[in-house]
């Protein structure tokens, strides 16, 4: 595996496992204690076997030394954890405790609570307990209570519960990952995109992010003065120029750039990304002399701001945005960086939190055309099917060049499936196969007047995925809108009429969405009320995930289509009403950002 690329350790999670503090002749503390504990382990077991950090180690977990019956002991485990570095804690028992003197009185401390469903003891009980003391001191904690009952020396974790666990654990690690990180936007605003006005105080309060800036002439400053690590940039070059196929040029011939411009415009967008590289998260082996720029910015997601000084002028950066946002490079498999193009960084924050939640590779896309069964039948005379039947029509997303690779679809699970993989699970040959499945296309030269080059591929296979977008609403502040659904399978000939009319060299994405489940009816439905002209696209059906995140964020949910039941979100989130969405507003409002 990776070693971790930022500075400060990943979040840690804490096992407290709570129990009846009275002793006396029936010894009643004595009898729980190895249930209490066998609890606390195959929490532990459960959470350490099924989730990794995003360098790919396993999440780290620890448990209390011993059991919590009353305050003091509650103290013990709490300066435990504090050195131990836990941000993140599930208290778990079968019987009834002492709430308010056990419970996570941190108030920084992302909680969740397991009560065990058995007869012999009230665990129940002290779950609605411990819940209603959370409730009333403004402490947000999520309640976790199997469906059916089991018997006391019942050992096993129910699946109902098993998945409420991965859920909030998941999620609780990627809500403390993201602390004390920065976004790094190079450059600034980018042809009036509102993304790209970069909120500082949603990253601060929300986040508990910092916010960096570096000018995008930083680049060139490190270009010309070398600094840079010469023997990387050599490998870098010899790699892009064995394993990046150049494509067509579609430009006119009067505006085409000649062979020996592209060729240093080559050069120099592989530069690019190396200096990129080395800003996100710094670079000990700079020359001599350069201690300050080898710091880097610890940066987990980044923008570049690009159009329209940088690309008119100078070749666009593409290709950085894009194998940055892959899982692999010159280095083989590796972490992606997550970077906004346009510096987007509202949907540079959404593809963090994908990426954290399920460690693959991010989809930057526009958001750009809404194509109905119809208008694909009039266009090209094939009539839909499938998915994108039911769904009425598909949408298109296409962007010049910000889609990691990794979208192609050519990576396989064990079974054959086309997939996007978290990266220490990818092979030569998927690594290969994404590499070959893409071609490099002459920049636009109406759009980027500097040229540079653009990444050209076809998702061509049909996998799910989850398109999600956050966006500042002024007298509401963050939300945030999913949709889960699939990229869709077209016939080749069908791709390449619908393709061209629109820029044929740019990477292209077919998506639908699944239907019937809230404002979503059709995939028209979700172009209409589609929030900005940007979505972050994800592998998998992470919806219920993202919901569990923004609820610990204070990031009310404004669309989706995830199932009701799959909804998780802390336990005083019913005290705000009785309709789910409602609710959500209602409590991210009282309790407010985490961190302002």
């Amino acid at each position: 595996m990776a070693t971790n690329r930022y500075v400060g350790e990943y979040p840690v999670i804490g096992i407290r496992p709570v129990i009846d503090a009275r002793r006396g002749p029936l010894q009643v503390r004595q009898s729980l204690e190895e249930q209490t504990m066998g609890m606390a382990h195959a929490a532990a077991k459960l959470i350490s076997e099924n989730l990794r950090y995003s360098n790919g180690e396993p999440v780290k977990v620890i448990i209390a030394d011993t059991t919590i019956g009353r305050g003091a002991e509650a103290a013990k485990c709490a300066d435990k954890f504090k050195h131990a570095g836990v941000d993140i804690t599930l208290t778990v028992t079968p019987c009834w405790c002492y709430g308010a003197e056990t419970m996570d009185m941190d108030p920084m401390t992302i909680k969740g609570v397991w009560g065990f469903n058995g007869t012999e003891r009230p665990g129940a009980v002290y779950l609605a307990c411990v819940l209603a003391g959370y409730a009333q001191k403004g402490l947000p904690a999520f309640g976790i209570y199997g469906h059916d009952v089991q018997e006391a020396d019942d050992t096993s974790i129910p699946c109902d519960v098993q998945e409420k666990i991965l859920r909030f654990a998941r999620a609780a690690v990627a809500a403390a990952t993201m602390r004390g990180k920065s976004y790094l936007q190079i450059g600034a605003t980018c042809m009036g995109i509102a993304g790209s006005m970069v909120n500082i105080d949603f990253f601060e309060e929300y986040l508990g992010m910092r916010v960096e800036s570096v000018d995008e002439v930083e680049l060139l400053r490190r270009m010309n003065e070398h600094i840079y690590n010469e023997d990387e940039y050599q490998r870098a070059l010899a790699w892009a120029k064995e394993k990046c196929k150049i494509g067509f040029d579609k430009n006119p011939e009067f505006v085409r750039k000649s062979e020996k411009e592209m060729e240093e415009a080559f050069e120099f967008v592989v530069k690019s990304m190396v200096i990129i590289k080395d800003l996100y998260q710094g670079n000990p082996n700079l020359p001599e002399g350069r201690e300050e720029e080898a710091v880097g910015f610890n940066a987990i997601a980044g923008g570049f701001q690009g159009q329209r000084q940088w690309t008119d002028h100078f070749p666009n950066t593409d290709f950085a945005e894009a194998l940055l946002n892959s899982s692999f490079d010159w280095e083989g498999a590796r972490e992606p960086f997550v970077t906004a193009t346009e510096n987007d960084s509202l949907n540079g924050a959404t593809m963090l939190f994908n990426k954290l939640l399920t460690n693959t590779a991010q989809i930057f896309a526009d958001v750009r055309t809404y194509w109905s069964a119809e208008a694909v039948k009039r266009v090209t005379g094939y009539e839909l099917e499938g998915k994108a039947k039911e769904a009425g029509g598909f949408i298109h997303l296409i962007n010049s060049g910000a889609a990691c690779l990794d979208a192609c679809g050519k990576a396989a699970d064990k079974d054959g499936n086309p997939c996007i993989k978290p990266f220490w699970e990818m092979t030569e040959k998927d690594v290969d196969e994404c590499l070959k499945a893409t071609t490099w296309c002459a920049a636009d030269n109406g759009y980027f007047r500097g040229g540079g080059f653009s990444s050209r591929f076809v998702t061509e296979a049909a996998m799910p995925v989850t398109m999600a977008r956050l966006n500042i609403v002024k007298g509401v502040g963050p939300v945030l809108q999913l949709v889960e659904g699939w990229t869709v399978r077209l016939p080749d000939e069908v791709t390449d009429t619908l393709w061209k009319r629109t820029d044929y060299t740019w990477p292209c994405t077919w998506f639908t969405p699944r239907v019937g489940e809230g404002p979503f009816k059709s995939a028209y439905d979700v172009m209409n009320n589609w929030g900005a002209n940007h979505g972050a696209i994800s592998y998998g059906h992470i919806g219920a995930d993202l919901i569990t995140l923004c609820s610990i964020l204070r990031i009310p949910v404004c669309m989706h289509n995830v199932p009701e039941d799959k909804i998780f979100r802390p336990a005083c989130w019913n005290a705000y009403g009785m309709d789910k969405e409602g609710q959500d507003y209602r409590a991210c409002k009282a309790y407010g950002p985490m961190y302002k």
